[in-house]
């Protein structure tokens, strides 16, 4: 994984601004995320704590992450032992991935009560452990290892904490080079093709890295713009190139950057990648680049995990109704030939005389035929001629009936597959905070069942999650990202004489200008929230409506989130994803 020891160190390099810091607030907007803000040096800061398994890290976050109305245990314990609390260490094990926070905190006595948070990035064993330093004993774990899971070490309360099992590799800031060049022997043969060997002989080294240190060594300074060219490889080429790297690391000379490796796959790295290609892209500090190449990525995969339900849900409904559809046009098009139904009908009573009971057809000359051709009508043989007509008669009536009612459910199910797909366009950018909002909503309008033992507390307000931007004019634009805060920022937030905007025709987003008095700048910003957050979001082109809120209106017993609207004009963008991302936004 890209994440290893070197990353680590320059993460612990960076956070060294974090010692000295107040812990102020401690919450947990996933099961496996954990949200710090502090106050050091005069700034407020917020940290990310994750031991996700596909993207476990610990980094400085601009992001904005919800907090839930029930906090879990784990989130609580913390908020008990460190919330309050003074950061007074943050080291790393080794070259390990492995972070340690020393906290200092006054507990409810008044004495002073040392704790220690220790982050392991360790995968789908990555984890989050509150230790008592004093006693090295486990006060919980976010994620439990259980006997039963490990029989080399349990994370569970009242168990001493353990370190994951050593490997018993070199420190590759500490080698020499005699040391180097005996673990290149030992490696044998295949050193000379594969930089496998480093990161088996050396803790912290990634495959990334060490194919880095491999290319460095076998390409100069010179001939890094000419076409790549594998040269034999000499050992103390690769000890150059390795120590040099080292050094850097060592005296902690990062440049985080991103790009693509040799296969083509998107990477990051704390230090200068001569290797990458593609979309390079370098930062400021390792927390921006780790919060540019995770950040959409981790949010993305824990809203897929707890909308696996809902999106099946979802797609569901959408076809079954779809099917309904179907079958609707069907009926549709077998009542639309009633009219010869009542034909058939009049032709029997009218020629009575000719057709005898038992028959099974009858060819009559069709009067209501400009040209007068014989029509054959099928017959019951064990009705009369006169219940023929009648059979007929009571078919034209049926049909004719029922177009009114398949008319009335083939609307039905298209406000149903709009609304469906609605849904489902805005699992597509959800956070959260957003999904609960949907489910609930889903719950309200007796597609779901409130779930049987969770009695959910009820929100202070019946206000939902605010999506807020701010405009490059200083304008706040609010983003609806489900119906229920579509609802609340068309209906109930905005004034009449601030703008709305919506993609015309287009599943997305109900946007809001929160002034009546903005420049070209904030609409255009506005029309690129509201095209970025549709359906359309990978077109281009895309038609924005836009009008005063005073002409936009919910019309009775209508969908959450549906509304018409009038005196409108359109603009046509072409969604901007950095534009969107470069935009101020909070979440309230």
């Amino acid at each position: 994984m890209a994440l290893d020891g070197i990353v680590t160190r320059s993460i612990v390099h960076e956070l060294q601004i974090c010692v000295g810091g107040r812990i102020n607030k401690i919450h947990q907007p996933s099961e496996s995320d954990i949200i710090i803000n502090l106050r050091s040096q005069g700034e407020n800061r917020r940290l990310i704590l994750s031991a996700n398994p596909t993207y476990p890290r610990v980094h400085l976050t601009e992001q904005s992450f919800p907090n839930p109305q029930e906090a879990p245990m784990f989130c609580m314990l913390l908020r008990k032992h460190c919330e309050g609390g003074v950061i007074e260490a943050i080291t790393q094990y080794g070259m390990e991935r492995i972070i340690a926070l020393d906290i200092r905190q006054r507990d409810e006595l008044g004495d002073i009560s040392a704790k220690r948070i220790i982050i392991e990035l360790m995968g789908r064993h990555s984890n989050i452990i509150l230790v008592d330093p004093n006693t090295g004993v486990q006060l919980d774990g976010i994620h439990h290892v259980t006997p039963s899971i490990s029989s080399y070490r349990v994370v569970m309360p009242g168990f001493a904490y353990t370190k994951p099992p050593e490997q018993h590799k070199l420190n590759p800031l500490e080698t020499s080079k005699e040391q180097f060049l005996s673990a290149w022997g030992e490696a044998g043969e295949a050193a000379a093709e594969s930089s496998h060997w480093l990161v088996q002989a050396y803790s912290g080294l990634s495959p990334l890295i060490a194919d880095e240190i491999y290319y460095r060594a076998r390409h100069s300074e010179a001939d890094a713009k000419a076409p790549l060219v594998q040269v034999p490889l000499q050992p103390d080429a690769l000890w150059s190139a390795f120590s040099a790297m080292m050094l850097d690391i060592a005296r902690h000379q990062y440049q985080p950057m991103t790009g693509n490796n040799i296969k083509g796959k998107h990477v990051f790295s704390a230090v200068l990648l001569s290797m990458v290609q593609g979309d390079i892209r370098t930062f400021d500090s390792i927390s921006a680049c780790m919060e540019d190449y995770y950040g959409e990525k981790a949010l993305r995969d824990t809203v897929k995990q707890k909308t696996s339900d809902l999106l099946r849900f979802l797609q569901n409904e959408r076809s079954k109704n779809v099917k309904k559809l179907t079958k609707l046009q069907e009926d549709l098009a077998e009542a639309e030939d009633a009219e010869k139904y009542r034909i058939s009908g009049e032709l029997l009573l009218a020629s009575l005389h000719q057709i005898e009971k038992g028959d099974k057809e009858a060819e009559l000359i069709n009067y209501y035929d400009e040209e007068q051709k014989p029509m054959r009508i099928s017959l019951d043989p064990l009705l009369t001629p006169s219940e023929n007509a009648q059979r007929y008669f009571k078919k034209y009536n049926k049909f004719k009936n029922s177009l009114t009612v398949i008319d009335e459910q083939m609307d039905i199910a298209r406000r149903e597959i709009t609304y469906l797909e609605g849904l489902l366009q805005q699992l597509d950018y959800a956070t959260l905070n957003d999904i609960d909002e949907i489910r609930e909503e889903l719950i309200q309008q007796g597609y779901l069942r409130q779930r049987s033992g969770k009695s959910k507390k009820k929100k202070k307000s019946d206000r939902p999650t605010l999506h807020v931007y701010t405009s490059s004019e200083g304008i706040d634009i609010y983003v609806g990202k489900n119906n229920l805060q579509n609802e609340y920022v068309t209906n109930r937030l905005a004034s009449h004489n601030d703008t709305w905007l919506h993609t015309k025709d287009i599943p997305g987003s109900h946007v809001v200008i929160r002034s009546a008095s903005y420049g070209e700048a904030t609409l255009n910003e506005a029309a690129q929230l509201a095209a970025y957050f549709s359906q359309a979001k990978e077109s281009s082109s895309v038609p924005v409506d836009y009008t005063l809120i005073r002409h936009v209106r919910k019309p009775s017993g209508a969908k959450p989130g549906f509304v018409i609207y009038e005196q409108q004009r359109t603009l046509f963008v072409t969604p901007d994803e950095a534009l969107v991302k470069s935009l101020p936004n909070t979440v309230k």
